[in-house]
């Protein structure tokens, strides 16, 4: 019986620290932010406003490596009030409700195309830094993503002669 006891003592105590274990690894599993299977965002960029109270543009690359379709239907920006999708053609500029990406297809966020327009930015974002994008799918599944904060230079800078920008008034959006 004595050549049982550290044999029994040994078995308890793993089992004791396993369990111990295993809510910490549920807790930061939580933690985690929630990544959409198949979908890899990168180049992620938030071009800060030439002045304060307009919004930033926001762009990135957004491939789906999945086998189904995916449709984009919100952004957020941490440090923004709000964020937008929005696409250019033919020189104006509408928001865009939400944008399916096929299997196998890439879709660029890019100056001149598709953009985010992000509002009431937080004065701590500054150039240099970083923040985070996160998107969120119609299935409510979602991918967040850094954002590198560049200092403005160039990628609003032409909007204003832009068709149709007469009629666009953001003015709502500034405190």
């Amino acid at each position: 019986m004595k050549r049982l006891a550290p044999l029994f003592l040994a078995i308890s105590l793993a089992a004791l620290s396993a369990c111990g274990q295993q809510p910490a690894k549920d807790e930061a599993s939580q933690a985690a932010p929630e990544a959409k299977p198949g979908l890899a965002l990168s180049e992620g960029t938030l071009v800060l406003p030439a002045v304060k109270g307009n919004p930033a543009g926001g762009y990135f690359t957004l491939v789906n490596n999945g086998d189904k379709a995916v449709t984009l239907a919100a952004v957020s920006i941490s440090g923004a009030a709000r964020a937008e999708m929005h696409e250019t053609k033919g020189g104006t500029m509408a928001p865009l409700a939400s944008l399916e990406i096929k299997p196998g297809e890439t879709v660029k966020f890019e100056r001149g195309g598709k953009h985010v327009m992000a509002f009431e930015l937080d004065p701590k974002l500054v150039a240099g830094e970083s923040s985070e994008i996160t998107l969120t799918f119609a299935d409510g599944d979602k991918l967040s993503a850094p954002l590198k904060l560049e200092a403005p230079g160039g990628a609003m800078h032409d909007m204003g002669e832009m068709e149709g920008m007469e009629g666009m008034d953001h003015s709502e959006h500034t405190n």
